[in-house]
């Protein structure tokens, strides 16, 4: 790749986890009320679970994304292939 391949595959990967956490949001349950938020505590703690791994994800790659030199095809493959997998249901 080009020697700006490596902002293209950081910002590529930024890009997939905003829109993941973006659909993850507005899977959130809408509670008027304290009450009403009890049945679906289970469903909060999933998605708060949920948010930690992709927030961990995400950290480990930015920090991987400041150790590596050059990207190359496998590097993007990787990155697709996290694209592609990591789809909060």
């Amino acid at each position: 790749m080009r020697r700006d391949g490596k902002s293209r595959l950081e910002a590529f990967s930024d890009g997939v986890i905003a829109i993941i956490i973006t659909i993850m949001v507005l899977k959130l349950p809408h509670c008027a009320a304290f009450d009403a938020l009890l049945p679906v505590l289970p469903v909060l703690g999933s998605h708060v679970l949920s948010f930690i791994y992709v927030g961990i994800y995400w950290n480990n790659d930015h920090h991987l994304m400041h150790v590596v030199n050059e990207v190359r095809g496998r590097g993007v493959v990787g990155q697709l292939a996290f694209a592609v997998t990591v789809q909060p249901l």
